[in-house]
Order: C-alpha cells, then sequence, then structure tokens
C-alpha cells in the first residue's frame, strides 16, 4: 500500500493534532470516577450547556451512549422505535439486546428520517400481548442516510408526536455538529424535544475518544451508575477530556471546511465513469455512491482503491462510503480523484 494514504474510511480516522496533544498533556487532572477529575468536570458543564439539557456524562465512546441511554430509559422487553438505518440497529454489536433487553420497531424513513406521521402509524394501544412501546430514537446526522440533516421542524413534530403518548425520546448525535454547522442550528435546537442526547468527539471533531451524554440530572445519575457497571471509568479522564475541550474551542467551525471537501469529492466523482452518485444528496460529510456502473462490486472496488493509496469503506453490495475529516484537506480530495479517474478505481 502506498506510504502516504488518503483515509476516506471514517471520520474517526483523525489524530489528535500537535495543539490537541499539547492541550492533553497539560490537562488538570483528578479520578473521574469520584468527580474529582476538574478537566472532566468543566467539560460536562460545557456540554450540558451546549445541549440544553441540566447534566451530563462522559463516556469513553458514543456507542456506550446509545446503549446506557436504551437502559436507562427502557426496561427489559419493551420496544424502541426508530429508523431502520438506525446505527443501534446494525453497528452496535447487538447492544440493544444483549444490554437494555429491547424489542425494535423499525421505521422506513427517507435516508434515514422518518417523519411525524409514519412514527404516529407506528403507535399502538398498550396490549399485555404486545411489547409496551417506550423510546423514540433519532440519529443526527443520519449515517446511512448518507450524512442527511433532519429538518428541525420534522424533529419538532416527532418529539411532539411522541410525548402525547408519553414515549421518552433519545438522539443519537453522533454528528450533530455537523447538522448545526450545515444549518446554522445550534445543538440546543436540535435537541430541545429530546430527553436525551450526546455528542462525538472522535469523529469531526478529532479529539482521540470520548462522548457526552446529557439530560435531566436524574436521568444522568442512572446513566452513572450504568456507566460503571459496565466498565466505562476512566480515572484521569481529564487527558481525553481536554481533547474534547479543544475540539469545542478549535474543530466546530471547521467541520464547514469536511463538508465544502465532500461536495468536493461528489462532483469529481459524478464526472468518473460508472459512478452514480447524486451530489446534490452530500450535505455534510459524508459521501455516498453506487460502483454497479464500473462492472464490479463494493468489495473488489474498496479492495483495489485500497493498494492505490486510497480507503473507503463497502456499504452494500455496490454502495461504497467515503467520510470527510480533518485529515483529508481539500489537495488529499483532489489526489484521491486523480486515482479514481486513473482506471483501476473507477472502471472494470
Amino acid at each position: 500500500m502506498p506510504a502516504e494514504l488518503i483515509d476516506l474510511a471514517s471520520d474517526t480516522k483523525t489524530r489528535p493534532t500537535a495543539a490537541m496533544r499539547a492541550t492533553m498533556a497539560a490537562a488538570e487532572v483528578g479520578d473521574e470516577r469520584a468527580h474529582e477529575d476538574p478537566t472532566v468536570n468543566r467539560l460536562l458543564v460545557r456540554c450540558a450547556e451546549l445541549l440544553g439539557k441540566e447534566a451530563a456524562v462522559f463516556l469513553p465512546s458514543g456507542t456506550m451512549a446509545n446503549e446506557i441511554a436504551l437502559a436507562v430509559h427502557c426496561r427489559p422487553g419493551e420496544e424502541v422505535i426508530c429508523d431502520a438505518t438506525s446505527h443501534i440497529i446494525g453497528f452496535e454489536g447487538g447492544g440493544p439486546a444483549a444490554l437494555a433487553g429491547v424489542m425494535i420497531q423499525p421505521l422506513a424513513g427517507r435516508r434515514g428520517i422518518f417523519d411525524a406521521v409514519q412514527l404516529r402509524a407506528a403507535i399502538r394501544t398498550d396490549r399485555p400481548y404486545a411489547p409496551r412501546q417506550r423510546l423514540v430514537v433519532v440519529e443526527q446526522t443520519s449515517n446511512l442516510g448518507g450524512g442527511a440533516v433532519w429538518p428541525l421542524p420534522v424533529l419538532n413534530e416527532v418529539a411532539s408526536v411522541a410525548r402525547e403518548v408519553a414515549l421518552s425520546t433519545h438522539m443519537d448525535g453522533a454528528r450533530l455538529l455537523n447538522a448545526c454547522v450545515a444549518s446554522g442550528f445550534s445543538a440546543a435546537d436540535y435537541a430541545h424535544g429530546f430527553d436525551s442526547v450526546w455528542i462525538d468527539f472522535s469523529k469531526g471533531l478529532g479529539a482521540p475518544g470520548g462522548a457526552v451524554l446529557a439530560g435531566t440530572r436524574a436521568f444522568c445519575e442512572e446513566a452513572f451508575r450504568l456507566k460503571l457497571r459496565w466498565g466505562g471509568a476512566m480515572r484521569q479522564g481529564g487527558i481525553i477530556a481536554a481533547a474534547c475541550e479543544y475540539a469545542l474551542d478549535h474543530h466546530i467551525a471547521r467541520l464547514a471546511d469536511d463538508h465544502a471537501n465532500a461536495r468536493r469529492l461528489a462532483q469529481g466523482l459524478a464526472a468518473l465513469p460508472g459512478i452514480a452518485i447524486d451530489v446534490a444528496e452530500v450535505e455534510t460529510n459524508l459521501v455516498y455512491f453506487d460502483v454497479a456502473g464500473t462492472g464490479r462490486n463494493a468489495a473488489t472496488f474498496v479492495r483495489d482503491l485500497a493498494t492505490r493509496g486510497v480507503r473507503m469503506t463497502e456499504m452494500g453490495a455496490t454502495r461504497v462510503r467515503a467520510v470527510t475529516h480533518l485529515d483529508a484537506d481539500a489537495q488529499a480530495i483532489d489526489r484521491a480523484l486523480r486515482i479514481l479517474g486513473g482506471g483501476r478505481g473507477a472502471r472494470a
């Protein structure tokens, strides 16, 4: 594999910048399990305010944030309503069943986004022979929806329908700040109708790890209990929290660069023979395209492309995903397009 790999497999491939590393090295730390880490405590206050919630919990990963939220909101045997493409269904190792013991009712949204009409149609009268419906989950932005941004009015309508029938609501905010930068709405605007929400620092924000889950104080107390039960305590977590703070200070506005680079990539892909892509659907930093016209399946396309120095991800029989991030600038995107246009990556 070429030495200068252009890694577009995920925005989790980002590495801490030199300035972020220096901030981590200088972080004031303590035992975060005992609420004694000043850097973690400061991050939690800041994130709770950012998300418009009472309190927050620092966690190692976004997957743990989702799974804890399901277990706090639901009891075993109860039902979670979400889009069929949701991360909790396809990318968390069966966690909803294994950890919270919940049933999932998937909705067929468009690009990962369902609406209030679909939600209302899925709600049924409580009866003893069916699982009790308990929670509605949305994913902002929608990963398998191609980084689609849930429109704020749709989110508000979905949350309103849930409240009418006393369903709890949770937002998987892995790329929530991408949605904020793309739309101009604040994180608190998007999270307003939701009982719990989290943001990830290890994707576009470029930290080496960490997620913050927010909600009411009572919710967060139960979430913290599960964090300890599931081995999520990080002791001197301020080293990672300092990276998260640095990301909040320096890496939010620059998400717009990732979005611009994603559009740049999409436009270049659209000009290549055999590639099918709707450039108008590239709203944030995720770029999905179809390679059926190249005569290859996604696995072969991705494997051959990697040998030429560009890494992308197979996401279906002929569907491929590329993700832009702070370690892939405009020049890297242009190099990737030149490689793609060279023949082996783009054609049979």
